[in-house]
């Protein structure tokens, strides 16, 4: 027996083409995608070896903990070694004691690390493909603002009936197009050749100009 995931697969196989919207929110044509490389097939594990590395590289890698080396005070024994009934010290800073230096504690390190350029390709191929099969993929013409207004790009919003997170991925752009969606929650601008798969993922909608369409092959292809 197939299951819902399987068949859902099988339909996005025979999704070749996107829809272009205008920025009122109407169609205006289909755009035929490369059947060679949107064929709604998601590579998971090129996936998660991308969103490792990402999350990996994000790390500041800055905690720190001082060793008995490091603490101030001590020098001095706190007691004679012998004849007092006591445990022998030889610090107020070991470890042992309340105030002295942690042992195995972390120190600053890096943990950046990268993957072949071509795994990268794959990955952000199999995202997209991820956004084809779940019909979160829709195109725009184009996004033209005489003036950098908040409202008016809450207009194109509100006209593509995005909900959440919405992630558009725009061939250039310009001044008011970056300054009229800057304070708006759960939208991001990215340029075509910048977003990643984890800007991908991490959106519920992916709306993509028409010309960073055009555009994809060139970033995706091995």
């Amino acid at each position: 027996m197939t299951t819902k995931k399987e068949k859902k697969v099988k339909e996005a196989k025979k999704i070749t083409s996107v829809t272009i919207f205008n920025s009122k929110g109407k169609e205006v044509e289909k755009f035929e995608l490369d059947r060679e490389l949107f064929a709604g097939e998601v590579n998971k594990g090129v996936l998660y070896q991308f969103i490792r590395m990402y999350n990996a590289n994000q790390r500041g890698g800055n905690a720190s903990t001082k060793t008995r080396g490091d603490v101030s005070g001590g020098g001095k024994k706190p007691w004679r070694q012998k004849g007092t009934g006591r445990a022998r010290a030889g610090s107020n800073r070991s470890p042992l004691w309340r105030g002295g230096g942690k042992v195995f504690g972390p120190h600053p390190r890096d943990f950046h690390y990268d993957i072949p350029k071509k795994i990268k390709k794959v990955a952000l191929l199999a995202s997209l493909n991820s956004k084809l099969i779940d019909e979160k993929l829709i195109g725009i013409d184009a996004i033209t603002l005489a003036e950098p207004k908040t409202k008016q790009f809450q207009a194109i919003v509100d006209a593509l009936k995005l909900e959440g997170r919405s992630l558009f991925v725009l061939d250039k752009i310009d001044e008011n197009t970056k300054r009229a969606s800057r304070n708006i929650a759960g939208v991001t601008l990215k340029n075509y050749r910048d977003f990643n798969p984890v800007d991908v993922l991490s959106c519920n909608t992916l709306v993509m100009s028409k010309v960073a369409l055009e555009k994809i092959p060139e970033r995706v292809k091995v």
